[in-house]
């Protein structure tokens, strides 16, 4: 007979096609931990309003209000939260810094390129209106993905050859690297590496929005 399921009385705010949201998401799943979703409209400037301000002042997703009412920002930051104890990071203290050398990566050298491009162009559908600055994010979001091609070549896994919030981190982002128009297809490490980390059990895909029309016209 299998365990009850473990109930909790969390909220996560935030939006399903965000990278950052998604996350939260994911390790949620692995975790098998039950919890409430709290749509949250960016475009829709939810996060700047009075109410979620007092949650967050720096009005950004993804959140977790914790049963007690207390909150958690910065989705690597929630992630090691919630991760912390489990499988999902090691426990070897040199691992457990190699781990957080990853999610300072992502936050500093790939999110900052490959999750911007996609936002100008898969959320604001303005690819014409931001292609100065989207060729200036391609090549740092190329060298990148470039680190993790080269480290990917030797080891199925970003950390200790299992998964971790490592990959969980720089998966949500890379997974939809080509809707932010970075080609994965010379990164064969990388692309064994997605679905090494799709096949793993827990795993729940990025849930998507119906699009009827481009936010700003463009």
């Amino acid at each position: 007979v299998s365990p009850p399921r473990r109930r909790d009385g969390m909220k996560v705010y935030g939006d399903h096609e965000s990278g950052n949201c998604y996350k939260v998401r994911l390790l949620l799943g692995h975790l098998d931990r039950s919890y409430q979703w709290v749509d949250v409209d960016v475009l829709a400037r939810e996060t700047r309003t009075p109410e979620f301000l007092k949650k967050n002042p720096n009005g950004r997703i993804p959140l977790l209000e914790l049963d007690d009412g207390s909150f958690l920002a910065e989705s690597n930051a929630i992630l090691w939260y919630l991760a912390r104890g489990t499988d999902f990071v090691p426990v070897r203290p040199f691992d457990q810094a190699k781990v957080l050398e990853w999610l300072f990566f992502e936050q500093y050298s790939h999110e900052p390129y490959i999750a911007t491009s996609r936002y100008w162009i898969h959320y604001l559908e303005a690819r014409e209106r931001y292609a100065g600055k989207l060729a200036e994010k391609r090549e740092p979001g190329y060298a990148a993905l470039r680190v993790m091609e080269q480290h990917l070549a030797e080891q199925p896994f970003l950390v200790g050859g299992r998964l971790t919030v490592a990959d969980i981190a720089l998966y949500a982002y890379t997974h939809v690297a080509h809707e932010g128009d970075f080609d994965l297809s010379g990164l064969p490490a990388v692309r064994r590496w997605l679905d090494r980390v799709a096949a793993v059990p827990g795993h729940v895909p990025m849930r998507r929005r119906q699009r009827l029309a481009a936010p700003d016209g463009g």
